[in-house]
């Protein structure tokens, strides 16, 4: 019984740091998606979308991600923002981890009937 209780508990720290990346990993890309969905709308600037990722990580994020990085780019197309940032680690000796995760949308645009 001795033996069992710290590998049970090992065990228990190992898939809660699992989830833990795992929803680091899914604040990011939530972020990005929120700050494509900004940065396409129309007349809206890739700078707004980095806006909306940056606000919906203050939002969201907590302490699942630390030293968070928000970027957007547009090539008058389709716009692009991506969002890094590094995971805590519960376990001792376990590095952290990071993450970078990467929505795209296509911008919006006033078309007439029979334009592509």
């Amino acid at each position: 019984m001795a033996i069992i209780l710290p590998v049970v508990f090992v065990l228990t720290l190992m898939v809660v740091q699992v989830v833990m990346w795992y929803l680091a990993r899914e604040t990011a890309l939530d972020a990005a998606r929120a700050g494509a969905r900004a940065a396409a709308a129309y007349q809206a600037s890739p700078g707004d979308g980095a806006a909306a990722a940056r606000a919906r990580l203050r939002q969201t994020s907590g302490d699942l991600l630390r030293g968070t990085a928000v970027s957007a780019s547009s090539n008058g197309e389709r716009v692009q923002v991506q969002v890094s940032g590094t995971a805590v680690s519960l376990i001792p000796g376990v590095g952290a981890r990071r993450f970078t995760q990467t929505a795209t949308a296509e911008v919006e645009r006033w078309t007439t009937p029979g334009e592509g």
